[in-house]
C-alpha cells in the first residue's frame, strides 16, 4: 500500500492529510487559536466533587472546568485501600479527592460541544518507540504487534535495558517498535526520563491551574504518531516547517529523512492532490459509491447513524447479489469515512437486509478488515436483532463537521426549513392574536420576500377574507434580511 503525508502550513492554520493510494483517508486541522490540548499536563484545582457522578470537575486554566471520573483517579501511594488490594472505581469520590486539592491531570480528551475536557492521573507520555507512564511499574506492547516472538523479543529488550530498575515508571511498546534494536529502545528511555524529571520540576514550582507540559505541535505530532514503513513521501509546502521537520527527523526517525520534501509549487499542495475537494465531500450529508449506491450519514451529540442504499445500481443477475455487492462497497467506504470525517461515540449502521448469513458474515468481515487501519480505537458489538451493525469508535478531538462548521442560523441545525405556506397561515395567526389583543387602523407585515410573494398570490383570496373579516387593510412590505421563517406583524 503506498501512502503519502502531506503538509499544508500557514501561521493561522496547520493542516496534515494521510493519503493512501491516491486517496485521502485522514484530515487533522490544528489552528492558532484553538489548537487542540490532549495530551498536556496540568496542574489543576478540584473546584467540584460529585458523589453521585462518581466524578470531579477540575480547574486548569480553560473557559470551561475539566471532568474527571474516580476510574481515572490513582490512588494515593498511602492509601491503606491500595494496600487492601481495592479497585479505585469502587471507591467513593470524595475519597479520593477533595475540594481545594490540587491533581496532576493529563487531558485525554478535547473539550467537545459544551462538554469540557476529560482527565486523567494515569500520566503517559509518547516518544517514536514508546510511551512512558510514570506512575505505573508495568511493561507492556501494543495489540497491534501480533507476532508472539517478536513480542517476547521486544518485553526482554525493555526489561534488560532498564536493569531491573523499575522504580522510575513503566512503559508501553507503541507499534512502530516493531523490529527495533537495543540503541533505540535505550535512547527513547533515557529521553522519557529527563522530560518526566523536567515536567516534576515544573509541576513543584507551578500554582494551581497551570499547564506544565504541552505536546507537540501538529506537524511534529505526525512525525511521532503517524508515520511507519509504508509512507513513501512526506511534502510539506512551508520551508520552516519543513527545516524544524528535518532536523526532528533527523534526530528522532533517521530512517525516513530521505523521505521529506519541500513542495514549493504555485499551486496549493492541497489543490494538486484532490484533498481540498475529498474535504468538502466529507462535509456532505450523502456519499456516492461507484456503483450508483449511496450512503446517508447523520451526525449527532450522541451518536452517528449511516443508512445504505443500492440508489442507481441495479445489478446484473438478481437482488440478493445486487445488495451483496452494494453491502460489500459500502462496508470499505464507511471504514473510509469514520477516518476522513474523525467520526466517534456510539455508530449504527443499516447496511440493506440480507437474507443469506454468509453474505453478512463477509460484509462485517470486510468491514472489520477495513477498519484495521483505523488509528483510533474501535469496538463491534456485531450484528443486532433489528439487522444493525453496532460499534463505537474512540472521540479524542472533534469530528471535521463541528472543526469546519456551525448550526446554520437559519434551521438553527435542523437541516430543514417552514415552507412559505407555513409561514403564511402562522402570519395569519399572528393577525387575529394582534387584532384581539390590540386596537390599531391596519396592520403591515414583514416578512421574507418567498412568503411575501406567496401571500400575494397563491393566498390573495385567503388574505382578502381575512381582511373582511377583521375589518382592516393588511400591507405587506418585504424584508431583505429576513430568513424564510422571520417575520413581524406591525400595528399602524
Amino acid at each position: 500500500m503506498s501512502e503519502e503525508i502531506l503538509m499544508n502550513i500557514t501561521p493561522m492554520e496547520s493542516r496534515v492529510a494521510l493519503v493512501e493510494n491516491g486517496v485521502l483517508q485522514e484530515i487533522y486541522v490544528e489552528r492558532a487559536r484553538s489548537r487542540g490540548i490532549v495530551g498536556n499536563i496540568y496542574k489543576g484545582k478540584v473546584v467540584r466533587v460529585l458523589p453521585g457522578m462518581q466524578a470531579a470537575f477540575v480547574d486548569i486554566g480553560l473557559e470551561r472546568a475539566a471532568f474527571i471520573h474516580a476510574s481515572e483517579i490513582a490512588p494515593r501511594q498511602d492509601s491503606r485501600h491500595e494496600k487492601n488490594g481495592e479497585d479505585t472505581q469502587e471507591r467513593p469520590i470524595y475519597e479520593l479527592v477533595h475540594e481545594g486539592q490540587s491533581l496532576v491531570v493529563q487531558v485525554t480528551k478535547d473539550p467537545l460541544g459544551t462538554k469540557g475536557a476529560r482527565l486523567t492521573t494515569h500520566i503517559s507520555i509518547p516518544a517514536r518507540y514508546l510511551v512512558h507512564m510514570p506512575k505505573n511499574n508495568h511493561v507492556g506492547i501494543s495489540l497491534r504487534i501480533e507476532d508472539v516472538e517478536e513480542r517476547e523479543r521486544l518485553r526482554q529488550l525493555v526489561e534488560s535495558c532498564l536493569g531491573g530498575d523499575n522504580g522510575a515508571g513503566g512503559f508501553i511498546l507503541r507499534t512502530a517498535a516493531e523490529g527495533i534494536g537495543e540503541d533505540e529502545v535505550r535512547a527513547d528511555i533515557l529521553f522519557l526520563r529527563r522530560l518526566w524529571a523536567t515536567i516534576e520540576e515544573n509541576i513543584r514550582e507551578s500554582k494551581a491551574p497551570a499547564n506544565v507540559y504541552e505536546d507537540l505541535p501538529l506537524h511534529l505530532r505526525t512525525m511521532r504518531d503517524l508515520v511507519n514503513p509504508n509512507i513513501e513521501k512526506i511534502r510539506i509546502d512551508s520551508r520552516e516547517t519543513f527545516e524544524k521537520v528535518s532536523k526532528f527527523v533527523k534526530k528522532l526517525v533517521p530512517e525516513i529523512d530521505g523521505r521529506v520534501e519541500y513542495y514549493p509549487g504555485e499551486r496549493p499542495i492541497f489543490d494538486l492532490f484532490g484533498v481540498e475537494d475529498e474535504i468538502n465531500k466529507g462535509l456532505s450529508r450523502k456519499v456516492q459509491l461507484k456503483s450508483g449506491g449511496y450512503l446517508i450519514i447523520d451526525q449527532t451529540e450522541a451518536m452517528t447513524t449511516i443508512d445504505v442504499n443500492t440508489g442507481a445500481f441495479v445489478g446484473h443477475r438478481n437482488l440478493e447479489e445486487t445488495i451483496f455487492k452494494t453491502n460489500l462497497e459500502a462496508a470499505v467506504a464507511i471504514a473510509r469515512q469514520l477516518r476522513l470525517r474523525n467520526l466517534g461515540g456510539i455508530i449504527i449502521i443499516d447496511f440493506i437486509d440480507m437474507e443469506d448469513p454468509e453474505h453478512q458474515r463477509q460484509v462485517q468481515r470486510a468491514f472489520e478488515k477495513a477498519m484495521e487501519q483505523d488509528h483510533a480505537k474501535t469496538n463491534f458489538t456485531g450484528v443486532s436483532e433489528l439487522g444493525l451493525v453496532e460499534m463505537t469508535r474512540k472521540r479524542t478531538r472533534e469530528s471535521l463537521e463541528n472543526v469546519l462548521c456551525e448550526s446554520c442560523p437559519t434551521c438553527e441545525g435542523r437541516g430543514t426549513l417552514k415552507t412559505a405556506e407555513t409561514v403564511c397561515y402562522e402570519i395569519f395567526r399572528e393577525i387575529l392574536r394582534a387584532v384581539r389583543a390590540y386596537d390599531g387602523d391596519s396592520y403591515t407585515v414583514l416578512a421574507a420576500e418567498t412568503v411575501i410573494d406567496r401571500l400575494l398570490d397563491e393566498e390573495s383570496n385567503n388574505v382578502a377574507d381575512l381582511e373582511e373579516f377583521i375589518q382592516k387593510p393588511i400591507r405587506f412590505q418585504v424584508e431583505p434580511i429576513y430568513t424564510q421563517e422571520q417575520f413581524d406583524v406591525v400595528l399602524v
